[in-house]
């Protein structure tokens, strides 16, 4: 009931703005990024209201793990550092094996590698606050912390599929890879005593190598083995070798807890 109450509130405020812009707008990309970063502007400003209200905590934000402690940069730029370098290690493994091909950069992937890094720390900064932020949180109140871990990162993985019915089919590989990467924030966020600096830099490092490799054309898939393999539509959450070094992490991080 506090959830529904906390997203119709969001809701309320979010739809009279939204739904202009919507109408609106004739760029759909520039649509989405006004309509989310809308929402997630206000997202901010309800959050710490909610608290005063609810729960008579007028810090609520810290106590999500949003600290500005000298720990919790540490953690950041560790988490960032893994992250990034978990991905380039994938795509390097895969070029060893000869399932892809590494192309020459453009003098463009300078670019790219400084627009990666915000829209990652961007990415990992917006959904860590909600999911291990916000979410957790709000199911640790109720639950104990294995329902609380699971089902957070449940609905985690099936928010990544609010797309239309077809694409949602053809992407399902990668549910297996989004549902242990919910796990593993989650453990990195216990790991650090509730912070959210090294989920937060995992998440984008993982994004920003992602970005980087794929924005910057620097890889060519040879065919040799089966997308299964190497990643639908060369997402590597959604393939065989993705899963592996997320399971990889996933024990990294549990063990840390």
């Amino acid at each position: 009931m506090r959830l529904g109450a906390f997203l119709l509130t969001l809701a309320l405020l979010w739809l009279p703005v939204a739904i202009p812009i919507y109408w609106l707008g004739s760029n759909p990309n520039l649509v989405t990024i006004l309509t989310m970063g809308l929402l997630f502007g206000e997202f901010l400003l309800l959050t710490p209201w909610w608290g005063k209200r609810v729960y008579h905590q007028p810090r609520l934000l810290q106590s999500y793990g949003l600290v500005g402690t000298r720990k919790n940069l540490i953690d950041l730029g560790k988490g960032l550092t893994i992250g990034l370098l978990m991905t380039l290690g994938l795509f390097a493994l895969q070029g060893l094996l000869g399932w892809l091909e590494f192309q020459t950069p453009s003098l463009k992937v300078l670019r790219v590698i400084g627009e990666g890094l915000l829209s990652a720390l961007g990415i990992g900064f917006a959904e860590e606050l909600v999911f291990r932020g916000w979410l957790l949180e709000e199911l640790q109140r109720d639950y104990t912390p294995r329902v609380s871990l699971w089902t957070s990162a449940m609905i985690f993985a099936l928010l990544h599929f609010t797309k239309p019915l077809p694409e949602m089919i053809r992407m399902l590989p990668a549910f297996p890879g989004l549902l242990l990467l919910g796990l593993t924030l989650v453990w990195a966020k216990w790991s650090t005593r509730g912070r959210l600096g090294l989920a937060i830099g995992l998440h984008a490092g993982l994004v920003w190598g992602y970005y980087i490799i794929n924005v910057g054309q620097l890889v060519q898939y040879s065919g040799q083995v089966s997308p299964w393999i190497t990643g639908v539509d060369g997402n590597p959450v959604a393939g065989g070798m993705g899963l592996f070094f997320m399971g990889v992490l996933a024990v990294w991080m549990r063990k840390q807890c």
